[in-house]
């Protein structure tokens, strides 16, 4: 960020003290309304929520305006404490949060949500907001915007190594307008956050470059002067550790590690809020909250147009094997060098991995864009996420195992998120060949698929993937391409030409009919480096008189809603799928139960996969262990049909 804009607190220190005990008594009755909550951690954090929201540029009447601040809250259980400031600074009504906190009809869920006026990151999973905070920070220097990300943390989460991961990287990118506040009550849902795990948060902090402020947590003067220092800080980003006491406003709830996540009885809240000096109306409310409908309240999705340009598709000839991380890698660099200058450019996070994912070019080509993170995956998958939503279309490269196992929980934070992720995942399958069981990333399609939001692309081949990178690129979503290792001939038609041509256009969900299932008993329907195993197999039946049809499918996940073409390709078909993925999970199961659902009735499904983990071995041979080669094709058709 410039660190030219001013900001100027919009209310007095004694304003948001007065203001700071009425938001206690919100936060007691929210959650004793609701019979649940944490009520001890949002008193805590009170004084840090009113010094933040008082400075930071940001306005309830324009909530998303574009050079806002962006303020995230880590530590996500103590919503009440957010959802209470927020509702007295008039971002929204506070009496409907009070009423309806935690209840399914109701927006203000129990930890923050993303799209609630003043929320810019939905959190809960402890350890997380640090990395959307560092995405935002670097969005807006790589946007040449004036804005500063905020991040407001618990004591407890800083064990956790994305946090560790975190720093560093907004170390090493100079966000020097990037700062951190942490709750230091030292307490934690199981007792003393110092008992549980013992961590030295102020040392980690300068050890990675930060500078670190300390203060009383309470003392809004205090907090709003480190606020004030960390806003002039040029040098690097700032941590001010926050001390503070659970509980803190009401005499039997300080400094009690018991209240961190359990709200008052009735007889408590009587008492505590006659403490705080609060009309106890919570009959009122309690009366409304029975008026609310059983039903789920209405989303509120944030989304943006990615106004890029394409560019042409790069044509693979036939004869020629490409691997289809290659043609990633070219058609990455190619829409990125095209938008470096759009209003939605193309960025890239590498994870010391761009020699196999093929993103070198990219890196030589648009350098600013282009952001290393080392072996650090689970915070580079959550800032990718935060990127993302900032108008940078964004792409989280690395192999399979890491950017869908490793990081599950982040890519599905992510998707809670709505955000606009392209993962490039390589290496997939035993496609990984001699890198062995470890690298074999077998869930490529289920583990991606558990997410309600995320596209699974697997292209056949190098000529379909140019196309797959280039239409992900241009839409808003997540989606994920998976690609193997190897190197592939490119798929042709039966006069040798490449099926994906100049004239193919690349459609999520699209069944490609490779070789005709028209007069064909048998139909092949395989996924990503299998089809062309499968292609070669019809051919070579057909040689034999055998006339096999052949499907390609590049989105399982989506099978289940092309049932009038399934019944057009396959009614009354032998049917045999064929992927390099765990047998039980991905394209055969889910071709089944597409069938199944749309009432496609077929002779005999026989599926071909992985079924144990792989050894270390050349792709060529671990594919004819699991019958996955031509060979393998051909003599399961022979047997079973």
């Amino acid at each position: 960020m410039s660190k030219g804009k001013k900001r100027k607190p919009k209310k007095s220190v004694e304003e948001l003290k007065k203001h700071s005990n009425i938001c206690r008594g919100d936060v007691l009755k929210m959650t004793s309304l609701a019979a649940s909550g944490h009520p001890g951690g949002s008193m805590s954090s009170m004084e840090m929520y009113q010094s933040v929201y008082n400075i930071a540029n940001v306005d309830p009447d324009k909530p998303w305006k574009e050079d806002r601040d962006r303020i995230v809250v880590s530590h996500g259980h103590t919503s009440p404490g957010v959802y209470a400031t927020l509702g007295r600074l008039g971002f929204f009504d506070i009496e409907e949060a009070i009423t309806g906190f935690r209840h399914v009809s109701s927006r203000f869920e129990g930890h923050v949500t993303r799209g609630i006026p003043g929320v810019e990151w939905t959190t809960g999973n402890l350890g997380q907001g640090l990395s959307a905070g560092v995405g935002f920070a670097l969005s807006a220097k790589l946007k040449g915007m004036d804005y500063h990300s905020f991040v407001l943390m618990g004591d407890a989460e800083q064990a956790k190594g994305q946090v560790a991961e975190a720093r560093r990287t907004a170390y090493k990118y100079g966000l020097d307008n990037l700062t951190v506040l942490v709750d230091f009550n030292d307490a934690q849902i199981s007792g003393r956050a110092h008992d549980i795990m013992p961590v030295n948060i102020k040392d980690d902090y300068l050890a990675d470059g930060w500078d670190v402020l300390e203060v009383n947590g309470h003392d809004i003067e205090k907090i709003q002067g480190a606020i004030k220092k960390a806003l002039e800080n040029k040098l690097q980003p700032t941590a001010i550790l926050c001390y503070t006491q659970i509980g803190k406003g009401v005499s039997f709830m300080e400094n009690d590690p018991g209240y961190h996540g359990k709200p008052l009885d009735e007889e408590q809240l009587e008492k505590a809020l006659k403490e705080l000096g609060i009309e106890n109306d919570i009959e009122k409310y309690r009366s409304e909250r029975e008026k609310l409908p059983v039903t789920p309240h209405e989303k509120t999705v944030l989304e943006y147009a990615p106004e890029i340009s394409t560019g042409e598709p790069i044509l693979y000839p036939a004869a020629k094997k490409v691997a289809n991380r290659n043609a990633f890698g070219n058609a990455l660099k190619s829409i990125g060098e095209l938008n470096r200058e759009s209003e939605t450019p193309i960025a890239v996070v590498d994870c010391d991995l761009k020699p196999s994912t093929k993103t070198a070019g990219f890196a030589d080509a648009v350098p600013e864009h282009f952001l290393q993170f080392g072996v650090a995956e689970h915070n580079a998958a959550a800032v990718a996420g935060a990127m993302s939503v900032e108008k940078l279309v964004t792409f989280f490269t690395d192999f399979g195992v890491c950017g869908v196992d490793e990081t599950y929980n982040q890519q599905r934070l992510n998707d809670i998120n709505h955000t606009n992720l392209k993962l490039a995942i390589t290496h997939v399958g035993t496609d990984a060949g001699e890198d062995g069981k470890t690298h074999h990333c077998l869930d490529y399609v289920s583990g991606i698929s558990n997410f309600f939001h995320f596209k699974v692309i697997v292209p056949a081949d190098p000529n379909q993937t140019d196309r797959a990178v280039r239409y992900a690129a241009s839409r808003y979503g997540n989606y994920a391409i998976a690609m193997g290792r190897s190197k592939l001939e490119p798929i042709t038609d039966e006069n040798g030409n490449p099926f994906f041509d100049e004239h193919y256009s690349y459609e999520y969900g699209k069944i490609d009919e490779l070789r005709s299932c028209k007069d064909a008993e048998t139909v092949i329907v395989a996924m990503g480096s299998t089809v062309c195993e499968a292609v070669q197999a019809a051919d070579e039946m057909k040689k034999t008189g055998e006339k096999i049809g052949v499907l390609n499918v590049t989105s399982p996940d989506a099978l289940w809603q092309k049932g009038e073409h399934l019944r057009e390709l396959l009614e009354g078909k032998a049917i045999l799928s064929v992927e390099d993925h765990n047998v039980w999970t991905g394209l055969g199961i889910m071709l089944q139960d597409a069938l199944i659902r749309n009432g496609v009735m077929f002779r005999k499904l026989t599926r071909l996969g992985i079924d144990d983990y792989s050894v270390s071995g050349k792709k060529e041979d671990l594919f004819r262990i699991f019958n996955i080669d031509k060979d393998g094709i051909i003599k399961t058709l022979q047997a079973q049909f």
